[in-house]
Parts: structure tokens; C-alpha cells; sequence
């Protein structure tokens, strides 16, 4: 396993040949699956600093174990990435310095490596430490004699600096990624010190800002929730994913009332048209893909499935129409995610890259 700094994007489970061979294994073509794989790990995979659960092993754990085989050196060259970045983010925590989204965010960070170790068969230690690390968050960090949210972060999803930094809500980048995963761990059995406590103040959070991608230092400090503003309802950022995260939350809190409001959401945005005009492709990450595999997965853990059968059925066809026209080929942008949400299945568990089940 060769740990690096930059390699070629094939071994991106976003835009890569590991992102292509998940339709295939999907689909049961494992003779395709293989050729990806094998495009993608041509040129060595990393297990450096730059290795997450969109990029290098742990990207190659999670797609080899959509077919139910990973290599013990692959599983790993995982384990040193996740004690390392755990080692990380401790140091700065000590140090009383704010962290970067990509310390925990889902697509660079320790809530994508928590989803992927809750793919594993059985528990195992690192996910619990994953775990204890993203119910810390929720502690306040006190910097420049002000109190802030535990995930407050200086800079922004490209590195940008933000003065004052910014609270970041979206799934992909922001509290949404680790508010999923600590509910799916507790779907699925899991659980640590503090974890509903985490859950609860997360979702208090995403109830008054989850409508803004991210929250300013300035906003922070008005009486009053910045307006809505109409803004793209995408999965990565935006008002659907975070609904389905707060579902994810409310059935974790057995919190009917919170439920009942996000799947509210749901149909609201999914039924307006200033929201819906925001979307301009059939991407998964943006786009008709990422909203039509949301509101499945919504659908699916609704008491009232049937609001969702003509909402799910127009967005089917949004993203039929504008499929061919993705110029890339690959997971998250490209071809190969939109194709994935049109099919419809879920057999081998792929949208859990997603943290949407």
C-alpha cells in the first residue's frame, strides 16, 4: 500500500475509476467491476493524509466490500489512516484551535471514515473512537473570548479563508455528515457515551439554520435565524439532504414531532418550483440524482410512504431526461452516480457513501 501525497484521480471514488466500478458491481457486472478496479489502483493507492472515504484505500475498502471481498491489507492500510487522523484531530483538539472541514466532513474527514467502518461486519474499536471523537463537536470551543460551536471552522469547503469562519450545515462538508452518522450507528446498534446528547444538539441546530448552507459569524449573533432564501435543494448542500438527515435523527431520538417535520420538508421542496429551478443537471451530488435517491430513502422510512410515489416518479423522469447530457463519467458528477440513482437498487448498499442509509 503506498502512501503519497497526489495520484492520479482513478482511485477517486468521486470522479474516478472507483466511483465507475460501483454501477457495475451494482449491476452484477463484476468483469467490468474488475477493469475499473484495475484502472484504479494501477498507479498505487494512498494511505496518506490525503486518503478519505472519497480517495485511496478507504475509497477502495468501501467499493471492494460492495462485493462482500476485501483484501486484510487493504482493511489495513484503513485502520493506520483512521487511528492517524484520530490522532489529528486530538492534537487540535488539545491545542484549542478550530478544526477544518476536513477534519470531519464526510467526503475528506472522520465522518466518512466513520461511515465507511460502519460498513464492517461487527464493531470494532476504531469506529467507537470515530464515533466518541464526533459526539466531542458538541462541546463548545471558546476562541478570541467568544463561545462556538465544536465544528466551527475558519475556512471554507476549498480552503478559502471566511473572517470570523462559519458554521457549515451540508452534508458533504458540514454538522449534517456527523449528525447521519452518529443516527446510523445508532440504527444499527452502535453506541457510545453521549451520542443522543451529540444527536440532539446537532438537530437543534439544523431546526434553525439547516435552510442556509452555512451560518456566519455575524448570523450567529442575530436574534433571529437568518430569512430562507431560495437555494439549490441538492443532497450535498441544502434543504433535502439535511431533511433526510433530521429523519435519520428523529428516529434515532424516537422524535415523531422532528420526523413528521422532515418529511414535511421533503415534499414541500419537492413540490416547489423555485427550489426545483435551481437544479440544473442529473448529477448525484447536485443535481435530479441526488434529490430522486434522497426522497427514495425517505419514502422508504416513512409511515406514509404514498406522499412520496408522484414526487419520486417526476424526479425519475428529470433525471432520465438530462442523464446524457452529464459530461463526466464518474460517481458523484458524473454518468456513472446518475445512472446508479435511475436504476433504483440498492443491493449492495452503495448509497451508504452518501450517508443516506
Amino acid at each position: 500500500m503506498k502512501a503519497t501525497a497526489a495520484l492520479p484521480r482513478t482511485q477517486d471514488l468521486s470522479e474516478g475509476a472507483l466511483g465507475i466500478a460501483l454501477l457495475h458491481i451494482e449491476r452484477g457486472d463484476l468483469e467490468s467491476a474488475r477493469c475499473s478496479l484495475s484502472r484504479a489502483v494501477a498507479g498505487g493507492v494512498s494511505a496518506g493524509g490525503n486518503a478519505s472515504l472519497f480517495h485511496g484505500a478507504p475509497a477502495l475498502e468501501f467499493v471492494l466490500s460492495r462485493t462482500g471481498r476485501v483484501n486484510r491489507d487493504v482493511r489495513t492500510a484503513v485502520d493506520r489512516v483512521v487511528a492517524a487522523r484520530l490522532a489529528a484531530a486530538r492534537r487540535r483538539q488539545a491545542s484549542g484551535v478550530l478544526p477544518h472541514l476536513a477534519e470531519f466532513d464526510l467526503i475528506r474527514g472522520l465522518a466518512g471514515l466513520g461511515a465507511l467502518l460502519l460498513t464492517r461486519d461487527g464493531t470494532s474499536p476504531l469506529l467507537n473512537e470515530v464515533l466518541d471523537y464526533l459526539v466531542s463537536l458538541r462541546r463548545p470551543i471558546r476562541t478570541q473570548g467568544r463561545e462556538l460551536p465544536g465544528w466551527w471552522s475558519d475556512a471554507g469547503p476549498a480552503g478559502e479563508r471566511l473572517p470570523g469562519g462559519h458554521g457549515n450545515n451540508g452534508v458533504a462538508h458540514g454538522i449534517a455528515g456527523p449528525l447521519a452518522v452518529l443516527s446510523l450507528a445508532a440504527r444499527h446498534g452502535v453506541h457510545v457515551q453521549g451520542q443522543y446528547e451529540a444527536i440532539e444538539v446537532f438537530a437543534r441546530w439544523l431546526d434553525k439554520f439547516g435552510r442556509c448552507y452555512w451560518i456566519t459569524r455575524d448570523q450567529l449573533s442575530d436574534p433571529e435565524p437568518p430569512e430562507t432564501q431560495v437555494a439549490r435543494p441538492s443532497w450535498c448542500y441544502g434543504q433535502l439532504g439535511i431533511a433526510r438527515t433530521q429523519q435519520l435523527a428523529a428516529v434515532a431520538l424516537n422524535d415523531p414531532v422532528r420526523r413528521r417535520a422532515a418529511e414535511d420538508t421533503v415534499v414541500r421542496v419537492l413540490t416547489d418550483r423555485p427550489h426545483l429551478g435551481k437544479i440544473t443537471d442529473a448529477s448525484l451530488c447536485h443535481g435530479w440524482g441526488g434529490l430522486l435517491t434522497v426522497a427514495r430513502a425517505v419514502a422508504d422510512d416513512s409511515p406514509t410512504p404514498d406522499r412520496y410515489t408522484t414526487l419520486i416518479e417526476n424526479l425519475k423522469g428529470h433525471l432520465a431526461a438530462g442523464l446524457d447530457r452529464l459530461s463526466k463519467s464518474g460517481f458523484m458528477e458524473g454518468r456513472a452516480g446518475a445512472q446508479l440513482a435511475l436504476d433504483g437498487t440498492n443491493t449492495t448498499g452503495w448509497t451508504r457513501a452518501l450517508l443516506i442509509t
